[in-house]
């Protein structure tokens, strides 16, 4: 099993959605204890946004066709998307910005959004090509959304794509309220916590049992 541990939020050790990725796959590790973690900072290492040279993939142009800088961001795209690919599962970090997401990891979806590769048009319509892994979203919000407010363009849009691309099998760990005072944030990071436990309840239950040992 593999597991691509994703993050996106530039607020390094204030990051709250970096706490909550590393202990989901933390807790994803627990239960699966061969599991091989990759780690991808889209900060750190973020893939430039599509624009003329990155745009080859898309366009369908030979090799032959394409300058060094495209064929170099051709090169960085297709690394992008076999690595999402060939996850099992994927703890993505996901923080609410300007009610979506960041710009780092809007990028890194328009690099693996390839047809042929993770959605194909069929004559009934588009069919999502990476199905079968688990993709765990892990949402940090400022203020209070709930599931369907009309300002949420981050979890909607993540869940939107995810499934054009096929994955089914979409799990959320949200904190929301993280900027409404002291009481808030705790309440937030509370349920994010108890949704991690959830994604690995026999994880859970032996943590619980070492604890009372």
């Amino acid at each position: 099993m593999k597991l691509l541990h994703i993050d996106s939020s530039p607020l390094a050790a204030n990051s709250a959605s970096r706490e909550l990725t590393r202990r989901a796959a933390a807790q994803w590790q627990a239960a699966h204890p061969n599991v091989e973690v990759e780690y991808l900072d889209l900060v750190a290492d973020a893939p430039s946004h599509l624009a003329h040279d990155s745009l080859g993939f898309r366009l369908g142009i030979a090799a032959e066709g394409l300058t060094d800088a495209q064929q170099g961001e051709n090169a960085l795209s297709e690394k992008l998307v076999s690595q999402f690919l060939a996850a099992d599962v994927v703890v993505l970090g996901a923080p609410m910005y300007n009610f979506s997401v960041p710009s780092q990891l809007k990028a890194w979806i328009d690099r693996i959004a390839q047809a042929g590769r993770t959605f194909r048009y069929t004559e009934k319509g588009p069919q999502g090509l990476a199905g079968g892994k688990t993709v765990v979203i892990v949402s940090t919000r400022g203020g209070a959304y709930g599931d369907a407010s009309v300002m949420d363009h981050q979890e909607s849009y993540l869940k939107a794509v995810l499934g054009f691309f096929g994955v089914t099998d979409i799990r959320i760990v949200r904190a929301e309220g993280l900027a409404m005072g002291d009481a808030g944030k705790a309440q937030g990071m509370e349920a994010a916590q108890r949704a991690i436990q959830a994604l690995t309840p026999e994880a859970a239950n032996e943590g619980q049992a070492a604890l009372r040992a």
